[in-house]
């Protein structure tokens, strides 16, 4: 009997993240034969991810089918002086969604299903070795072009040699199911520099709950883990959480900080998502621009190998977010950080204007 032939792809994908769903997508829908290694067998479990999703993510491709009991509209952010001092901000047809997280990655797997995508549910990227028209990946077989969707702490980047995030902050959330706050329409957000140093903290409703974070400047020196439950006694009142709760599954990780990567692609090789550092350093917010990052990997991808387009990795090097202003910002938040300037000017037009550049962008009134 013959040997059996091992497959083959124009595309491998390495993580079944946002990035990594919309790269392959984009490439599968343009007739390219498509592999996702995704090291969990759950894609809904062990989450690093709040899966806030900001409107301009909400109305990209394939996000804007999400099914409605996945998301609760959320259109007013209240932020919290040191103090508690509080302001509410909004802006005209401006929303976030928060959404059952696990769910929705469940959801976007079925995605990759639908069209025809080999998903590997269980399988880690391990490696990859260059050879004639592209790669061979271990375990899975030949691959003209190669992604890493696979997360701050790369496995594709480390192993072909492309840049790794050096930056990071170090985030903990808590969810506590079947619970109400006592204004739900408001995304809540809290400045302490004593509690979250170079982030902030945050309570919001979520389809199936209440999700309340903290995030703060990760030292590797220090190893300094958040205190979620001494920020929760601080600030829960005021938030309109519920005492007594119970959280049920925390998440925790490092989310990236400090811009892209460089080099961020290689020949037949390129970074998305936390892979490639596209993650707002201010907001840490990563799922629009990776979502918007990676189909446009994908499609440069697709259209070079069907003799349309030119070569995909200076494509995608160019789809890149720069966060030029934004990395100035995080410096400046990292170093000048004080509790004191909140607290005094909470209530004034400045930082009022301020805050709606950031949550709002650009878009508050």
């Amino acid at each position: 009997m013959p040997p059996i032939a091992r497959p083959e792809y124009d595309l491998v994908v390495a993580g079944a993240s946002f990035a990594g769903v919309a790269c392959a997508l984009a490439a599968a829908q343009s007739g390219l034969r498509v592999a996702v290694l995704e090291r969990k067998r759950d894609p809904g479990e062990k989450l690093h991810t709040t899966g806030i999703i900001v409107k301009e993510a909400a109305e990209q491709t394939l996000l804007n089918q999400l099914p409605a009991r996945l998301t609760r509209r959320i259109e007013q952010v209240r932020l919290y002086a040191p103090s508690l001092k509080q302001v509410a901000l909004a802006a005209p047809g401006y929303y976030f969604l928060t959404t059952d997280t696990p769910e929705v990655m469940r959801w976007l797997a079925g995605q990759l299903h639908r069209h025809d995508i080999d998903l590997r549910l269980g399988s880690a990227f391990t490696g990859a070795t260059r050879e004639a028209g592209g790669w061979q990946i271990k375990g899975l077989g030949h691959a003209r072009y190669l992604v890493g969707a696979d997360g701050a702490r790369s496995r594709v980047a480390a192993s072909t040699g492309l840049g790794q995030v050096r930056q990071f902050l170090y985030g903990i959330e808590y969810e506590f199911p079947g619970a109400c706050l006592q204004r739900p329409d408001a995304l809540h957000c809290f400045i302490s520099k004593r509690y979250a140093p170079g982030y902030i903290g945050w309570i919001a409703q979520s389809p199936t709950g209440i999700q309340a974070g903290l995030a703060l400047r990760h030292d590797p020196t220090r190893a300094r883990v958040p205190d979620i439950a001494g920020f929760l006694l601080r600030v829960g009142e005021a938030g309109g959480l519920p005492r007594h709760l119970k959280p049920g599954t925390t998440r925790a990780g490092l989310i990236p900080c400090s811009g892209p990567v460089w080099p961020m692609a290689d020949d037949g090789v390129m970074l998305t998502g936390d892979a490639a550092g596209i993650v707002s350093p201010v907001t840490a917010g990563g799922i629009h621009s990776a979502w918007e990052h990676g189909w446009s990997t994908g499609r440069a991808i697709a259209a070079h190998v069907r003799g349309t387009g030119p070569r995909p990795e200076p494509v995608s090097i160019a789809a890149a977010p720069r966060f030029r202003a934004k990395r100035a910002l995080r410096w400046a938040y990292d170093h000048l950080q004080f509790d004191w300037p909140f607290d005094l000017f909470m209530h004034s037009p400045p930082l009022r204007w301020a805050a709606e550049q950031v949550y709002f962008h650009k878009r508050g009134s």
